[in-house]
């Protein structure tokens, strides 16, 4: 399996570091593309030496319009691309994606994708959401598009924030099929009240 992570200009630049770490730990091959926001955001969050980290964890890094990843018949040869997960993702890159704008090489991927029938997942961060947001999110839903935003949740019993990143990151390797064991799973528990 190989897939294709992309990283846009919205906070929450731990999400792609640590799923890349996990990635490459689980053996899974993986393109990277940082769009010029992503990398600004990710010089504010994350240390130089992280940075650093984050092409070194993928496999292959793509910076322009001539990687093989702009053509729709490369991702099926030897290097056959699963997926794209977009995380974290602006509401501008959505809007933009929503629409058909391919004016960087992330949305050229991200519309290769889309006609070639494979796999996109993108991680919004952004709240609250105004109708715009809501609409373009949607439609992009409508096109086939898997929505996973970076929700807090507390059924796993989260100690830490690695806890509540994990939960994040588990749900995109579940969208994935991809076996995992970064969080508990629900399990009903026997209420005890009057």
């Amino acid at each position: 399996m190989r897939l294709i992570v992309g990283i846009t200009g919205a906070s929450g630049a731990i999400l792609p570091l640590k799923f890349l770490e996990i990635l490459k730990n689980l053996n899974i091959e993986s393109d990277l593309i940082i769009t010029k926001g992503g990398k600004s955001v990710i010089k504010e969050e994350l240390s130089k030496d992280d940075f650093e980290k984050l092409d070194k964890l993928a496999t292959k890094f793509h910076e322009n319009f001539s990687s093989e990843l702009t053509s729709g018949s490369n991702l099926y040869g030897k290097e056959k691309r699963e997926a794209l997960i977009i995380i974290p993702c602006s509401m501008d890159f959505v809007a933009k994606f929503a629409n058909g704008i391919a004016d960087n090489l992330l949305l050229r991927v991200c519309d290769v994708m889309l006609k070639e029938n494979k796999k996109i997942i993108l991680v919004p961060r952004e709240m609250p959401l105004n109708e715009t947001h809501l609409e373009n999110l949607l439609n992009l839903k409508r096109k086939g598009v898997i929505i996973i935003p970076p929700m807090l949740t507390f059924y796993h019993e989260p100690k830490n924030i690695d806890d509540l990143i994990n939960f994040v990151l588990g749900k995109i390797l579940d969208n994935l099929q991809i076996e995992h064991s970064l969080f508990k799973r629900w399990k009903a528990k026997e209420f005890k009240g009057k």
